[in-house]
């Protein structure tokens, strides 16, 4: 039973990690951002490419939020005998986050509809919404990284102490973690920037060990002759 809990959380945290690095491809490399435009510019350019920047934005939010919900509760399950105290803090911080996630892209892509309904009787009231949209969706996915920074040093802290999971896997964890609660202060927007790049990093480490430890406990399982 552990082993398939196990599969399923390194499945999941593979999965978390391909829909930041699809959403960040498309952005890079399909969706040439205007730098410095109008708010009226914005929204023409959400209409030119409103397919992609929704269908984006569904991946690095939506889904990624769901998928992040089933990782969380297979690492409550493999760490709480370890520390039920700071697993249970974990699990309600992780899946808080998740919920943040999944309530940003949701409101992205609302917004995003009625801000497009709204700009062919009137761009500027339009273009105001827009910002006030982007203001609401950066608050609660990505603007600040504290919910995922707590949750991931935790995790580290906890496969750390119990000697789950490698070292160094963890002592990377504890720095993404601070580095994701450092971003709290507006200030130092870098951290936010530090967070998102290294947790994809993170994710796919914790997959394959995952996945690792999973075959590994199917071959010590004894056979019945």
């Amino acid at each position: 039973m552990l082993g398939n809990y196990q599969k399923m959380g390194g499945l999941a945290a593979l999965a978390e990690a391909l829909c930041y690095i699809i959403g960040f491809a498309i952005f890079v490399f399909l969706l040439d951002i205007p730098g410095n435009s109008r708010p009226v510019e914005n929204v023409e350019f959400l209409i030119d490419n409103r397919i992609l920047i929704i269908s984006t934005m569904s991946i690095i939010y939506i889904f990624a939020a769901l998928i992040l919900t089933v990782l969380v509760l297979v690492l409550h399950d493999r760490l709480k005998t370890e520390s039920p105290i700071m697993m249970q803090v974990a699990t309600a911080i992780g899946l808080i986050w998740a919920g943040a996630v999944v309530a940003s892209g949701m409101i992205f892509n609302v917004g995003a509809e009625s801000v497009i309904s709204i700009y062919a009787n009137d761009p500027e009231r339009a273009a105001t919404l827009w910002l006030a949209v982007g203001i609401v969706q950066n608050g609660l996915g990505g603007g600040i990284e504290l919910l995922g920074g707590v949750w991931i040093l935790i995790i580290s802290w906890t496969g750390l102490k119990s000697g789950i999971y490698p070292k160094f896997l963890n002592y990377f964890g504890i720095i993404i973690g601070c580095a994701g609660i450092l971003s709290v202060a507006p200030a130092w927007g870098v951290f936010v920037e530090i967070f998102g790049v290294s947790q994809i990093i993170w994710f796919i480490w914790l997959g394959m060990v995952m996945l690792r430890d999973e075959t590994v406990a199917k071959a010590d399982i004894p056979r019945v002759a």
